[in-house]
């Protein structure tokens, strides 16, 4: 995905429905109180979360975000490295139940998010 690689997200690890996104927090990802933006973190919980729950469905393709929500807890700095997991904890044919978190460096906990994801059957399994 063009936004997310733009954005400097490094994929660590995808399977069993856990997966682990990264990012070095630089100063065009803050915001105007220098601390980071919320739309950044959003988008790292997003994809952490789509990514488990994608590693637990065979053939999946893409999928949609049909519910998020996010509760920002403390600021992460310039300079930090951020660690996002995402988690699946329930899936059916087409969709995951997913939670994510962000911690930052110092295993801060930064943000908390749940999200509901709709997943597509991937064009080789649609032919098959």
């Amino acid at each position: 995905m063009p936004f997310i690689k733009e954005l400097g997200v490094e994929f660590i690890s995808a399977s069993g429905g856990r997966s682990v996104v990264a990012l070095n927090l630089e100063p065009w990802h803050l915001n105007s109180w220098s601390v980071a933006h919320g739309g950044v973190l959003m988008s790292l919980l997003d994809v952490a979360m789509a990514v488990a729950g994608r590693s637990l469905i065979e053939g999946a393709g893409g999928g949609v975000t049909v519910e998020m929500k996010t509760s920002f807890l403390q600021p992460a700095k310039a300079g930090s490295r951020l660690m996002v997991s995402g988690y699946a904890y329930h899936r059916s044919t087409t969709m995951a139940f997913c939670e994510g978190e962000v911690r930052d460096t110092h295993d801060r906990l930064i943000a908390k998010s749940m999200g509901t994801f709709k997943y597509f059957k991937s064009e080789a399994a649609a032919e098959s």
